[in-house]
């Protein structure tokens, strides 16, 4: 029963991932044709700033390995969350400061774009995972 568990949050954790690249890509590529390569590394860096943070949690959670006591995991989920948002806000301070982006309504869409990822993920889960 544990394996099966565990093999449903990585399954999830994959196809989340997944997702995330090609709302990435599918942005940097729409920005592209529409507007000018300034908007495309602007989508791509508001993407990269949503995704490495989650990448950090995924690895602070330790999602890929079995389960640990409620007390570990809560404790796991504080420091990874944690973590998550100062890496977030400190890849907000890196791009703004080295390399503003050129057009910031893509920046923030492409950001949102992934991060909202979360709520379609369910769908994303084949039927014998879901239930």
């Amino acid at each position: 029963m544990q394996r099966l568990e565990t093999l449903r949050r990585q399954a999830y954790v994959i196809r989340l991932a997944i997702a995330q690249l090609l709302v990435a890509l599918v942005g940097t590529l729409l920005a592209l044709v529409v507007a000018d390569s300034g908007s495309a590394t602007s989508v791509t860096l508001g993407a990269l700033v949503a995704f490495l943070p989650q990448v950090f949690f995924v690895q602070r959670m330790a999602v890929f390995k079995q389960r640990v006591p409620a007390s570990q995991s809560a404790l796991r989920l504080f420091r990874a969350e944690a973590g998550k948002f100062g890496l977030t806000v400190a890849l907000f301070a890196v791009v703004f400061i080295t390399v503003p982006p050129s057009n910031p309504a893509f920046f923030f869409s492409a950001y949102i774009a992934v991060v909202l990822m979360h709520w379609l993920a369910p769908w994303l889960m084949p039927r014998k995972l879901r239930n």
